[in-house]
């Protein structure tokens, strides 16, 4: 096996992932919706939900947990409402046709309330409020996920439910937009994932063992370990600020499951590779709450009055939410995008799963 990361180039990998999406069963346009958010997602620097995920995926579908070629069936549709099931299908493609769906219900409206149960793994939510953003709309996301659970309660000694995601956009006149995309936990299972294809402990704080102790090895949450009490075989992930995160994880658990009607986590699932998320999402359209030169005006007061804070010591410039995606998608943008050898070697995997006998693996050495 390489041994040496891989440096493809951003349409290249664009295309080979979109290559084993469609080997998989998927058209030809899903194939390239899945793959440009997944390849989006490595562009901002979030490696955790990019091209890595792809084997999983492939995965999911080559077990039946994850449909192909399915959108969005909408249940309820009140205008200023709705709720959507995603049917099992790629969330790269369910979170597009949701997201265009409430927008427009937004605009019109001035807000729209929108759920959305069963999808497949919605990706970077932080894609779905740059949408509404580029659109003119503040946007707030709350997301459960249905997969083996990975992050312990606060004071828990085993992973009772997932990362359960938390997003906030809003747009800001004449600057960029404001984009607030985190894990509830201390990091999300993909940086995990990354930290162990590239060998990398963590610091303390943030993982336990499934026999619930403290540890630094990212692999007790990526691969099977020596059971703990329960029978449990993985460890979990802590939440971050301990019981604030905590409290916000739960919160998320509730909004984008059981409100949602995508459902909680409370017991084992037979489908053993899908993640599936519920999401509820409020959009908002500051024009149409009477208010928008003020929420401008001071917006932009405040903005500027944060960026001109002294800089601290041992930090080179203040940074506010979406920076650092921004930051990371110039710079990849022209360099290209590096894929670890484990990652290689999965998609190297599912590529011969699927059939592909001329995927092309090796490209550029980084």
């Amino acid at each position: 096996m390489n041994t040496r990361d891989t440096l493809w180039a951003v349409d290249a990998l664009r295309r080979a992932g979109a290559a084993i999406v469609a080997a998989a069963g998927s058209s030809a346009e899903e194939a390239k919706a899945v793959a440009d958010n997944l390849v989006m997602a490595n562009l901002k620097g979030h490696d955790s939900h990019g091209i890595g995920m792809l084997p999983r995926y492939i995965d999911a579908v080559l077990e039946g947990g994850l449909q192909p070629n399915t959108g969005v069936a909408v249940q309820l549709d009140t205008g200023t409402m709705l709720t959507l099931d995603g049917q099992r299908g790629y969330g790269q493609v369910i979170g597009e046709q949701a997201m265009r769906m409430g927008i427009e219900r937004a605009q019109t409206h001035g807000s729209c309330i929108m759920t959305v149960g069963q999808s497949h793994h919605l990706g970077r939510i932080g894609h779905w409020a740059e949408m509404a953003v580029d659109a003119g709309l503040v946007s707030l996301h709350f997301v459960n996920v249905l997969a083996p659970p990975v992050v312990a309660a606060w004071g828990g000694a085993d992973g009772r439910f997932g990362t359960n995601p938390i997003c906030i956009g809003l747009p800001l006149r004449g600057r960029e937009p404001f984009i607030l995309d985190f894990a509830t936990s201390r990091v999300a299972q993909g940086k995990m994932r990354v930290a162990y294809s590239e060998g990398r402990q963590v610091p303390l704080g943030y993982l336990i063992d499934p026999q619930g102790h403290p540890t630094t090895e990212p692999g007790v949450v990526v691969v099977p370990q020596i059971p703990g009490p329960l029978g449990n075989v993985l460890g979990a992930l802590m939440t971050f600020g301990e019981h604030k995160g905590f409290g916000l994880a739960v919160a998320a658990e509730l909004l984008g499951g059981a409100l949602t009607g995508g459902g909680t986590w409370n017991a084992e699932r037979v489908a053993k590779r899908a993640v599936y998320n519920g999401m509820l999402t409020i959009l908002i359209d500051p024009k149409k709450l009477g208010g928008s030169v003020d929420f401008d005006r001071d917006a932009d007061q405040f903005m500027s009055w944060l960026k001109a804070s002294p800089i601290a010591h041992d930090t080179d410039q203040l940074l506010t939410a979406g920076d650092p995606e921004r930051h990371t998608h110039a710079l990849r943008s022209g360099t290209g995008i590096k894929v670890d050898p484990f990652t290689m070697s999965e998609l190297d995997r599912v590529a011969a799963a699927v059939g592909l006998t001329e995927w092309p693996s090796q490209t550029t050495q980084a």
